[in-house]
């Protein structure tokens, strides 16, 4: 029977030019010397995630985002942390490991987590041959688009900023963080009606498409949050997975909009 650590190993064999150093791509919590029993794919590796993957068996958990709280990992200055404290008594009273998938997951083409989300908004047959993260769409109004958006990601509250009945054909997809550089940047060089991001800090992409609709150019901005940009691609990851580890169960947990709105 396969180890985690060889299922590993397996992953980053299947992507070219994959890399082990300098990365955040490292088990956070486990024995990955163990057997794998059952696999998780999710954005992120929150407690109630953890506590699914007891429920199905499943002791090796691939994560995109951080486990504990940093984007290293660091857990230096929580040990004295009752959450922290739990969650780790949880991954250890379970024999589960916990191995985090995002350099790697990211450095392959066509990016996963754009596939991802390019197939669950059923854009796959507009995608830019040379520009994945660009899509041409049919002439389709800002309020429509965002419905379509909302309703096929399941989300369900959007934050848009942009005239409603502006025309959209060009849009762009940055899932995740790019940064408000790098996300109005690609508005800018690729001139783009549509921008959808995952998340930018308010005072960055947001406010440069607010100056543009006040300056009355068809420009619209479409925010999803991180979480439900990214989830749809550990949701792909799962038919990548299954032709490698044959006859292991393999399961993809969304861990779900973390906020209630009021």
């Amino acid at each position: 029977m396969i180890t985690i650590q060889e299922a590993i190993q397996t992953i980053f064999s299947a992507i070219p030019g994959s890399f082990t150093k300098d990365t955040v791509d490292t088990v956070k919590a486990g024995d990955p010397t163990q057997p794998v029993t059952g696999i998780i794919t999710t954005f992120l590796a929150s407690q109630a995630v953890l506590e699914k993957a007891v429920e199905l068996d499943a002791n090796f958990v691939i994560t995109h985002e951080p486990t504990f709280y940093n984007h290293l990992d660091n857990v230096d200055w929580l040990a004295e942390d009752p959450i922290y404290r739990a969650k780790r008594k949880l991954i250890e009273d379970n024999h589960l490991v916990v191995w985090r998938f995002h350099d790697n997951l990211h450095s392959r083409r066509p990016d996963p987590t754009v596939a991802g989300i390019s197939q669950a908004l059923g854009w796959e047959e507009y995608v830019d041959q040379t520009t994945p993260e660009l899509f041409h769409l049919p002439p389709v109004a800002l309020k429509e688009l965002r419905q379509t958006v909302k309703s096929r990601l399941g989300i369900r509250i959007l934050r848009t900023i942009g005239n409603p009945e502006i025309i959209c054909r060009k849009v762009g997809i940055l899932v995740g963080a790019w940064g408000g550089i790098n996300q109005m940047t690609m508005w800018r060089k690729t001139d783009l009606d549509v921008l959808i991001v995952g998340e930018t800090p308010e005072w960055e992409t947001v406010e440069y498409a607010r100056d543009a609709m006040i300056q009355g150019r068809n420009k619209g901005l479409i925010v999803t949050g991180h979480a439900n940009s990214e989830e749809p691609g550990m949701h792909w990851l799962v038919d990548w997975l299954r032709p490698k580890f044959p006859g292991i169960p393999i399961h993809h947990v969304p861990v779900g909009d973390p906020f209630e709105f009021v």
